[in-house]
């Protein structure tokens, strides 16, 4: 823009007049610039230049207000220019009819093409496109399929832009049926689908968890002579790594590769990223290699995401040789990758080194954060030094953080694990007082404490508490309660009723508390209870007809021990992980 300017300055200079297709060039780029009320005031200049617009220059100013949602002032232009005795032309009207759709006013673009036809204009590609284009982006696909019905009758065949614009909005829509359907209705009427229209439905398709069909539709790009492009092939490689298919991603990885197309940072992320999730760390640090020696830029998360999957699996050396790499290959490192390795470091239980690389982060001009200062504080209350715990929260406080939930639950979780469930309590009400909302990371290490030091009524209270001004209690909640009523923190009656509580919240308790309950209801005669609580649970579980069937047989016939033992086997062998959810 300001080398037009000095252009157009220097032209004045050496009295050189400037012509229409310099002020036109000006205009378009002011309009491109939105300038748009400058570019009118050209218009003017050229008006005192002697230098008459042209169908350009009013068509220019048009599209400039179009794009900047102005279709009144658009039309003032028109009328300007038919003031001047220049005539509209089909991009003229084309220019307007998009206005008229990007407002989604689509009924008035409607009105003004017939407008326009009863003033001879004959719609072209464009303005069937545009006014297709502009029924789909306001969800009117229907009337979008009827105006391409309309083109054929009047001779403009739909090309490939026309069924791209509604294969895109049938997916957008969900129609994939439908969208299918135009694919086939494309070919029928010789006009060839491009990538674009390919990319779009395999898109909808993974999407819709419809794997399978996008690897066929995939297949069928090359049967009709295209070649899939980066972006297809970057689909559905994100689509198997999504559904834990990493292997048959990585053998189109290699097609996509051995059919010429190169793959890009996006590709290379995606299988990193699945690969460090799954622990295959070897095989994430190989593409690594391979990013380098292709020449495919690696970015800040390219290494965040090696970093992390190493910590993850406490190989926390190599992590530290990937952080280090990061600065020898020029590529900053954000606060997502000084945090990720001082967690690492605080999990390898090496503080010093985690608070060397704290001073590091802060030297490269990173603040320390929340999730900073957590990690060491998680360590120290691990380690049982609560002193140095509260140093760091001093600290935090001291820098103007906001001690937040995560943090209290880390540091309540420390307390109670040093047997200090006082101060932790007073500091679980402190986050009352502040107004905050206490999670059950918060809740449920007090709980426990309190259930541990036999002090039932308190745990029970802060239970009931925690049900009225906390986040709900959830399945470790309900665990750490049952267990506690259940070893004798409370009556056997309280027990039963938690119990039917806890199924009716949709939790199921593990099967060592329900066994201490459930013998105890048999040691005191309770038989009706003990039924009860089978029943209860086999309602929620998944056991087979037969499986229940053996289990009530035993209570039938008051076989009450057997139907426990049986009861507990059969819910081990059909899920061993079973305890509560």
């Amino acid at each position: 823009m300001k080398l037009l300017e000095t252009v157009y300055s220097e032209m004045g200079e050496r009295g050189i007049k400037p012509d229409v297709v310099t002020f036109n060039t000006l205009m378009k780029a002011l309009c491109r610039a939105h300038q748009v009320r400058t570019a009118v005031l050209l218009l003017e200049e050229m008006s005192s230049s002697g230098v008459a617009p042209d169908e350009t220059t009013f068509t220019t100013l048009m599209q400039g207000f179009v794009e900047e949602g102005s279709i009144k002032a658009a039309l003032r232009v028109k009328a300007r220019m038919l003031e001047m005795g220049c005539s509209p032309t089909k991009v003229t009207v084309n220019v307007l009819i998009n206005g008229y759709c990007k407002l989604g006013r689509v009924e008035d673009a409607l009105g003004y093409i017939q407008q326009e036809i009863a003033n001879g204009f004959e719609p072209d590609q464009i303005t069937y496109n545009t006014f297709v284009n502009g029924l789909c982006q306001n969800g009117h696909v229907g009337h979008a399929l009827k105006v391409m019905d309309v083109m054929v009758q009047e001779g403009h065949d739909p090309d490939v832009f026309t069924y791209n614009i509604v294969v895109n909005c049938l997916c957008k829509n969900g129609q994939l049926e439908e969208a299918k359907g135009i694919l086939n209705q494309m070919v029928k009427r010789g006009c060839l689908p491009d990538i674009t229209t390919f990319n779009t439905l395999i898109v909808a398709l993974c999407s819709g968890n419809r794997l399978e069909e996008a690897l066929d539709l995939a297949r069928q790009v090359t049967l009709k002579g295209l070649s899939p492009d980066v972006y297809t092939f970057n689909i559905l490689i994100n689509a198997l790594c999504k559904v834990g298919d990493p292997q048959l991603a990585l053998r189109l990885f290699e097609e996509m590769k051995s059919s010429g197309c190169t793959p890009d940072e996006v590709t290379y992320n995606t299988l990193i990223d699945n690969l460090c999730s799954l622990g295959k760390l070897s095989k994430a640090l190989d593409l690594l290699k391979e990013m380098e020696s292709a020449g495919c830029p690696r970015s800040t998360v390219t290494y965040n995401t090696i970093i992390d999957g190493l910590c993850k699996k406490m190989r926390i050396e190599e992590a530290e040789e990937v952080f280090d790499q990061m600065d020898l290959q020029g590529i900053s490192r954000n606060a997502i990758t000084f945090n990720t390795l001082i967690d690492g470091l605080c999990k390898d239980k090496r503080i010093d080194d985690a608070n060397q690389l704290i001073s590091q982060m802060i030297s490269e001009g990173l603040q320390p954060n929340n999730i900073t200062y957590n990690s060491i504080l998680t360590h120290y209350c691990k380690q049982g030094d609560i002193k140095k715990a509260a140093d760091i929260l001093q600290t935090m406080t001291a820098n103007g953080f906001e001690v937040d939930v995560v943090t209290y639950g880390t540091l309540i979780n420390g307390l109670c694990k040093a047997g200090r469930t006082q101060v932790a309590l007073k500091l679980l009400r402190g986050m009352r007082i502040k107004g905050m909302r206490a999670t059950p990371k918060a809740y449920n290490p007090v709980i426990q404490s309190l259930f541990r030091r036999n002090n039932t009524r308190d745990a029970m209270n802060l239970f009931r508490e925690m049900t009225e001004v906390g986040e709900p209690p959830d399945a470790f909640t309900y665990k750490i309660v049952f267990r506690g009523l259940c070893r004798g923190g409370g009556s056997i009656r309280e027990a039963f009723d938690f119990l039917l509580e806890m199924v009716d919240k949709g939790f199921i308790p593990e099967f060592s508390s329900f066994r201490m309950l459930a013998e105890g209801l048999l040691n005191l005669g309770m038989d009706d209870y003990f039924i009860r609580a089978i029943e209860i649970i086999i309602e929620k579980t998944d056991l087979g007809d037969s499986d229940v069937s053996a289990i009530r047989g035993y209570l039938k016939i008051r076989k009450f021990y057997d139907a426990l033992a049986t009861f507990g086997h059969l819910l081990e062998i059909n899920n061993p992980q079973w305890s509560y959810r």
